[in-house]
C-alpha cells in the first residue's frame, strides 16, 4: 500500500522537461562558434580564393590583360623546366631532411633511454635545437658555420692544421647540402622525442623475459624495440614530411633559393612577388597545400591508431 501511494504521489509531480538531445548538442557547441568562424576567415576563405586565382592567367603588372586558363597553370607547374626542378628539389629535401633527422633522432633516443648521471642536462640540452626560431637557426648556420672568413667550420680546419688546402666556401660548394644540415639540426630532437616517447611506453616485463632467455641487445632491439617502434617512426616520418615540405626559412636565408636550391614554396614566393604571376604562383600553392593535406591525413590515421593501441593496453 505504502509503495503504490508514492508510485501515484512520485507520478503527480510535475517533471522537469529536458532539452532535446540537438538542443543540448548545439548549447554545447555553441562557445566554439566564435573559434570556428575565426579559423574560417583566416585560413579556408584565402584559400579558397587562391584555389579561384590558380584558374586564371593573371599578372598583377598588367590586371585587365587577365583571362581564364582553366588547368594551364597546374600544367605550367608540373611541365616548366624551373619549376619541375623545384618540385624535384623539394622531394629531395625533404626525404633527405626526414630520413637523416630520423636516424639521429633514433640513436638519441636510445642513448637517453638508458640510465646515466646528467641524463636530464643532456635532454635538454638536445632538445634546445628545436626551440630556436627558424630563421634565427638558418642566420646561426649562415654566419657562424658556413661562413668562409671567420666561419666555425673553417676555424676547426684551421685549427687542425688544414692550411694547406684552400679553405671551402659551403654555401657555395655545396648549396643544398648546407640547407639540408641546418635542418637536420632543427628536427632531429623532434624525431628523438616522438622516439623517445615509444620507447618508453616498452613493457619492460617482455624486455627483461627476453633477456632472461638469453636474447642481445641487438635481437631485443631487432626483434622488439624496432616492432613496437613503427607506428611512432611513421609518425615522425609523417610530421617531418608535412613540415618540412613547407619550408621556407632556411632556403630563403642561407642560399636565397640560387644554387639549385629552389623549393617549391620559395618558387611560390619568387612567382608572385617577384614575376608578379598570381595565377601560376597560386596554383603552385595549391599543390603545395595538397600535397599537405594527403601526408596530414596519413598522419592523423596514425595517431589515431597509436591512440587505439593505448587504450586496448589499458
Amino acid at each position: 500500500m505504502t509503495a503504490t501511494t508514492t508510485a501515484r504521489v512520485a507520478a503527480a509531480q510535475p517533471r522537469t522537461a529536458r532539452p532535446p538531445n540537438r538542443l543540448r548538442a548545439w548549447a554545447t557547441r555553441a562557445p566554439l562558434l566564435p573559434a570556428l568562424l575565426f579559423m574560417i576567415l583566416v585560413t579556408q576563405l584565402p584559400f579558397v580564393a587562391t584555389l579561384v586565382i590558380s584558374f586564371f592567367d593573371w599578372n598583377a603588372l598588367y590586371p585587365k590583360d587577365r583571362h581564364f586558363a582553366g588547368l594551364g597553370n597546374y600544367s605550367d607547374v608540373l611541365t616548366t623546366p624551373e619549376l619541375r626542378k623545384s618540385v624535384w628539389t623539394t622531394v629531395l629535401l625533404t626525404v633527405t631532411v626526414v630520413l637523416i633527422s630520423l636516424v639521429i633522432g633514433l640513436l638519441l633516443a636510445l642513448l637517453l633511454d638508458r640510465r646515466f648521471p646528467g641524463r636530464g642536462a643532456v635532454r635538454t640540452m638536445l632538445i634546445a635545437p628545436f626551440l630556436v626560431v627558424p630563421i634565427a637557426a638558418a642566420l646561426l648556420w649562415k654566419h657562424v658555420l658556413y661562413n668562409p672568413e671567420y666561419g666555425l667550420f673553417n676555424g676547426l680546419l684551421h685549427w687542425i692544421g688544414a692550411d694547406s688546402a684552400p679553405q671551402p666556401d659551403w654555401i657555395s660548394d655545396m648549396p643544398l647540402s648546407a640547407v639540408e644540415a641546418s635542418l637536420i639540426w632543427q628536427w632531429t630532437p623532434f624525431m628523438m622525442l616522438i622516439l623517445l616517447a615509444g620507447l618508453q611506453s616498452r613493457d619492460p616485463e617482455l624486455v627483461e623475459a627476453a633477456r632472461m632467455d638469453g636474447a642481445s641487445d641487438w635481437q631485443v632491439f631487432v626483434h622488439i624495440t624496432l616492432p613496437h617502434l613503427r607506428r611512432y617512426l611513421e609518425l615522425g616520418v609523417l610530421l617531418g614530411s608535412i613540415y618540412i615540405v613547407q619550408n621556407f626559412d632556411a632556403v630563403y636565408t642561407i642560399t636565397a633559393g640560387g644554387l639549385g636550391t629552389a623549393n617549391l614554396p620559395y618558387t611560390v614566393y619568387q612567382t608572385f612577388y617577384q614575376a608578379h604571376e598570381n595565377g601560376l604562383a597560386s596554383a603552385a600553392g595549391v599543390l603545395v597545400v595538397i600535397g599537405s593535406i594527403i601526408i596530414a591525413t596519413f598522419a592523423l590515421r596514425v595517431v589515431s591508431s597509436l591512440f587505439r593501441e593505448e587504450v586496448s593496453r589499458a
